[in-house]
């Protein structure tokens, strides 16, 4: 899982878990993990922190899983709608977001680091739950 520069780490992911309104979900196949989405509630809004899809399950619907039970989430939680920041150079995930009704309603210019390579710009996107 990227986080700015490095991975996270347990303690990384556990701070953010502990964090007000923030809830982790995990999606096991087959009695292992398979992937993991984190999101965050503040009042009205809710933002998708990321998703993580093990290789082995990347293109299989594992992310659309995810993405849905965050939706499902965040509405049960109140959040009338939902924001995310993507790459701009990953399409496929663009159109996952897309396909769920995700609009682009901004961009961030070198928002995502990439190592020692230049930084990625990010689309923000949003979600009407209503």
């Amino acid at each position: 899982m990227p986080f700015g520069e490095r991975a996270w780490t347990r303690q990384d992911v556990a701070e953010l878990l502990a964090s007000p309104g923030v809830a982790g979900l995990l999606l096991e196949v087959n009695g292992g993990d398979a992937g993991l989405a984190i999101c965050r509630v503040a009042a009205d809004e809710a933002e998708l922190i990321t998703i993580a899809v093990r290789p082995a399950y990347r293109r299989r619907g594992a992310a659309r899983h995810l993405l849905t039970a965050v939706i499902t989430h965040v509405r049960s939680a109140g959040a009338r709608s939902l924001f995310l920041e993507v790459a701009a150079d990953n399409p496929g995930a663009q159109r996952l977001y897309e396909q769920s009704g995700f609009c682009a309603v901004g961009s961030r210019p070198a928002y995502f680091r990439r190592g020692d390579g230049p930084a990625a710009d990010a689309l923000v996107m949003r979600l009407d739950l209503d």
